[in-house]
């Protein structure tokens, strides 16, 4: 069999590999061994993070609709109550998003869920 010297993959994967970690500190960005580590590493926290945010933004918009509530008299788990008996469909994003940039909207929404 003859030899292989697999001379320009190896220099494709080392690129690509060393491309990814363009921006990284000290030696992650030019040394082999530390690239491949600190890209695994990164692909694991990129993974686990997107999910993790869908928490902390949900944490967010209650902690604003809970804001807004305050100022019109209700606390969070009576306005969502309110809501659920109104049969006003708004999920917790879009109501974090009246109560920071439309707030006469939300006060009619709290006002309309107040009522029923």
């Amino acid at each position: 069999m003859p030899r292989v010297k697999r001379g320009k993959t190896h220099l494709k994967s080392r690129k690509k590999l060393l491309s990814q970690t363009k921006g990284y500190k000290w030696g992650r960005k030019s040394k082999i061994k530390l690239a491949k580590t600190a890209v695994l590493k990164a692909g694991a926290y990129a993974y686990r993070d997107r999910k993790n945010k869908k928490r902390t933004m949900r944490g967010l918009w209650q902690t604003r609709i809970g804001a807004a509530a305050r100022l019109h008299g209700l606390s969070y788990s009576k306005l969502m109550g309110a809501l659920k008996k109104a049969n006003i469909v708004l999920d917790r994003k879009i109501l974090a998003e009246l109560a920071a940039k439309h707030p006469e909207t939300f006060k009619a929404v709290a006002e309309a869920a107040q009522k029923k």
